[in-house]
């Protein structure tokens, strides 16, 4: 990606489990980053991370040629010069790293999206999951809750077993309830966590439109990698993961600012 390595934006995916930032030069490196669980207020999540990214890139909000937002909760970053969608900016961080027309699946705290990528980077068509199924990074949180470990512990305890439980991946409501059941049931914490995984998996596939080459980004990509194996088993195509997934709408909105100041995609 062509531009002045000494110009740089920074960009911000303010989503409903976690807020992210990314500091970008125009020519496409990355040279600071910060994640935090969402909490209290949302404007005070934002400062916290593009704070700590800033840090971590060692340069100022001064140094800032724009500065991106995007999230659920994207109106609540103040001086944002460029707004857009979170497919787009997805589909735009994702095609930074791999620079070719694919599917995309971005899975985050909500509903997850499945977005057709063109050879230039541009979201193509967006679909997403009912709204009943929706609500994935809510749904991980209450399955950690009662299975009494921190959510990021769900993989290492589904990575250890072959059995799934039986969660239902038709409602969010329905999957939360099957938790408790199958908890009342006896079933161990090891094949609640590994049916969860799949629960989720099933939610994506029933989708369809999987054409290759497939990639996986978003919060639940970085945190449950064995949610890419059980999309490869149901889907029957290739998975993969694009880099550093949770920040992949960060970095594509923190381009889009030094793209386009002063806009609203």
């Amino acid at each position: 990606m062509p531009g002045d390595a000494s110009v740089i934006g920074a960009g911000v995916d303010v989503g409903t489990e976690c807020v992210k930032a990314v500091i970008a030069s125009a020519d496409g490196r990355v040279l600071g980053r910060a994640v935090a669980p969402t909490r209290g207020y949302f404007q005070a999540c934002v400062y916290e991370v593009l704070t700590a990214a800033l840090e971590d890139a060692q340069k100022t909000e001064a140094d800032l040629a724009g500065l991106g937002a995007t999230g659920f909760a994207m109106n609540c970053v103040p001086k944002a010069t460029v707004t857009a969608t979170e497919a787009a900016c997805h589909a735009l961080g994702a095609f930074h790293h791999v620079r070719q027309r694919m599917t995309l699946v971005n899975i985050g705290g909500r509903d997850p999206h499945l977005i057709h990528v063109d050879v230039e980077g541009r979201r193509v068509e967006a679909r997403t999951v009912r709204r009943c199924a929706a609500g994935v990074g809510s749904f991980l949180m209450f399955t950690a809750r009662h299975l009494d470990v921190t959510p990021t512990r769900l993989q290492e305890l589904a990575a250890a077993t072959e059995q799934a439980a039986t969660i239902s991946s038709y409602c969010s409501v329905f999957s939360a309830t099957a938790v408790l059941e199958r908890l009342r049931e006896g079933a161990t914490r090891e094949e609640i966590a590994l049916g969860c995984i799949h629960s989720i998996s099933e939610r994506i596939v029933e989708l369809g439109c999987f054409e290759s080459p497939v990639y996986v980004c978003g919060g639940v990509t970085e945190y449950f990698p064995g949610v890419l194996r059980a999309m490869e088993t149901l889907s029957g195509v290739p998975v993969k993961a694009i880099p550093e997934p949770i920040y992949t709408g960060a970095l594509g909105v923190a381009l889009m600012a030094l793209r386009q100041p002063q806009q609203v995609a």
